[in-house]
């Protein structure tokens, strides 16, 4: 009734949502800093002291102090003058190890995520692990035989095809992987917009999938510029001659002065080290990120 007082029974006060909250830090882990510390030093270790000896003047690798105190080039500047033709061929190699790695995975790896094949698949899909489960001196033997007769012993051509053997199962698994990942949504508007299923594949799933390209790409460049036994198997002449059988070569010559082995060795390790740093983000990206709006 209007004009008498009912008494409502009081509510408790609803804590605010905006009302900070005590967040309980954990103290960070003294001992799992040292010990991650150690372990990351531990590691590092071999690449400092290539790089040390590296800088030593030539006859002071007997005896190399911990720190370069007395820096030298010349241990470079030899290693640049009698193995830059090994370090080109090596980056033949390599780049042309990711062009035939990528041209044959990518479509393949398509067909394996998107298309129906039904049990196929799984046969394919076990077919490309089998290869990498072969011993590479198995391989590597029987390319020789088959390079000898094809005459593509102490050939650029062969190295990259040989290469590529390592590269394309690798590159085939990993681009499956993120191509099933793409909505099939992406790829029926394309259809629907009037794009074939090349077009579609071209203009569409290949931009989607730059980060497993590169994935793939860089990893089909490390197995070829860190390979040895097929640039071992397959070349017989000074004339084709890859960094890593340089390196190996170069010891014989070399081995009084440790000096050109490794500066020969810190610059076959900086392409690597510069893709690595490069394509790191590319690698931990998404696939899809903000590819449906």
């Amino acid at each position: 009734m209007r004009g008498t007082d009912v008494d409502t029974p009081s509510r408790p006060a609803r804590r605010s949502r905006s009302a900070p909250r005590t967040v309980r830090r954990e103290p960070r882990g003294f001992g799992r800093t040292v010990v991650g510390v150690a372990i990351l030093a531990v590691m590092l270790f071999p690449l400092y002291w290539m790089l040390n000896v590296s800088l030593q003047p030539a006859g002071a690798a007997v005896a190399t102090p911990w720190f370069p105190v007395d820096l030298s080039l010349d241990g470079y500047a030899t290693a640049i003058r009698e193995q830059s033709g090994n370090l080109g061929t090596s980056l033949v190699v390599g780049l042309g190890s990711v062009v035939v790695s990528l041209v044959i995975a990518t479509p393949a790896a398509y067909a394996m995520a998107r298309f129906r094949l039904g049990r196929w698949v799984e046969v394919l899909l076990f077919g490309v692990l089998i290869t990498q489960m072969v011993p590479g001196i198995v391989v590597a033997n029987a390319l020789y035989s088959a390079y000898s007769d094809l005459g593509l012993l102490n050939t650029v051509g062969g190295l990259i095809l040989a290469d590529s053997a390592l590269g394309v199962p690798f590159s085939i698994l990993v681009m499956r992987a993120f191509m099933r990942g793409i909505p099939g949504s992406v790829v029926e508007a394309a259809y629907v917009d009037g794009a074939g299923p090349v077009r579609a594949f071209v203009s569409v799933v290949l931009p989607m999938s730059r980060n497993a390209l590169v994935t793939a790409g860089l990893f089909s460049f490390l197995f070829a510029w860190g390979d040895f036994l097929f640039a071992l198997t397959l070349t017989t002449t000074e004339t084709v001659r890859p960094i890593t059988l340089g390196l190996y070569t170069y010891i014989g010559s070399f081995v009084n002065d440790w000096s050109p082995i490794m500066a020969t060795a810190v610059l076959s390790s900086l392409p690597a080290i510069v893709l690595l740093v490069v394509a790191q983000r590319y690698v931990a990206a998404g696939v899809t990120g903000g590819a449906v709006k």
